[in-house]
């Protein structure tokens, strides 16, 4: 049995020890509340984000990043990515000098414009062999209900990437591997952006032409800012582009859509972040990805568009006029 450490006790990191419990592995489990992980432990059930849900006796959580960190084979990153840094920086002395650590956040970091995996490198030193992610289309409800699904877990060395496969692959749970970090990350970061842009269509009352669009040009988006910044673009083709895209922008349970169809409705960003406590992660990610984006020449509008309405200078109605009345133009 692998000891492995999961470092974020919200609905992904929960559902996704349940998937690391079910490959055979002792889970635990951090969260910055200790009541939350007291109950977890003594009920086995996270009742705040993952009500209902039993969870293996195999899994644990503490408050403590001591007494998860110590002697942990494997890190699971899954705090929100704007705190990855700030967590990370108390962490490091905890980190075994050989700890794979694996990245589930999708995002790019604010005034850095860095991908979380650059990030993980930059403050615990660890080498690209020692760092991975996994992304693809894992609602994690449907995950923590043993509903089938697929992931990739990319990394630079392909044995890492093996292994952290056989890690968390179980009857219902499907991980491929990919040596391509760059893409499986851009693709995860982006998608919740064109996510948002959907669920302000959504809440303005339109139908399925205008996601169909939105969708399609959101990965044309994400293919070009991919390859711009050095990805392989079939990468956008699979599981962590196109698959990943269709989940969240289609999904009920996708809290970037719903997040923009209550602003479709008329909230504000603020009155939507304070109705729920639950990250997403697009609202945040959208400024870093439109400055990535201005860094390798890429043109962007949906990214654009939506970091308007974030900043309080588009409402969604005129957001999606804009678009719409763009010069007209070559598909390709």
């Amino acid at each position: 049995m692998t000891h492995v450490a999961v470092m974020g006790a919200g609905s992904w990191g929960t559902a996704f020890s349940l998937v690391l419990a079910d490959a055979g592995n002792t889970v635990r489990l951090w969260g910055r509340r200790g009541d939350l992980c007291s109950t977890l432990t003594r009920t086995h059930e996270n009742p705040d984000y993952l009500p209902g849900v039993l969870l293996p006796e195999t899994i644990s959580a503490y408050d403590d990043p001591a007494d998860v960190l110590t002697g942990a084979q494997v890190v699971v990153l899954v705090v929100p990515s704007q705190k990855l840094r700030e967590n990370l920086d108390g962490w490091v002395p905890l980190l075994a000098p050989d700890a794979v650590l694996l990245s589930l956040m999708k995002g790019v970091e604010l005034g850095t414009a860095k991908r979380m995996s650059e990030v993980v490198a930059e403050v615990t030193g660890a080498a690209t062999d020692r760092i991975a992610v996994l992304s693809g289309p894992n609602l994690s409800h449907e995950i923590a209900q043993r509903q089938p699904a697929a992931t990739v877990v990319a990394a630079a060395d392909e044995q890492v990437a093996a292994r952290l496969q056989r890690l968390c692959h179980t009857a219902t749970f499907r991980p491929y591997t990919n040596t391509d970090v760059i893409g499986c990350e851009l693709g995860g970061a982006v998608k919740n952006v064109i996510a948002l842009a959907v669920g302000m269509a959504r809440g303005l009352g339109f139908g399925d032409n205008a996601t169909a669009s939105v969708i399609t040009r959101g990965l044309a988006e994400t293919g070009r800012l991919a390859v711009a910044a050095g990805a392989d673009p079939m990468t956008l083709a699979g599981l962590a582009g196109l698959g990943d895209l269709v989940a969240t922008c289609s999904s009920s349970l996708s809290r970037n859509r719903a997040f923009g169809e209550r602003l479709g409705v008329g909230m504000s960003v603020d009155e939507v972040v304070a109705s729920t406590r639950q990250v997403a992660e697009g609202v945040k990610s959208c400024e870093s990805l439109r400055e990535l984006a201005s860094r390798h020449g890429v043109e962007m509008p949906i990214v654009e568009h939506v970091s308007g309405v974030v900043r309080g200078e588009l409402t969604p109605d005129l957001m999606l006029k804009s678009l719409i009345s763009r010069s007209a133009k070559s598909e390709r």
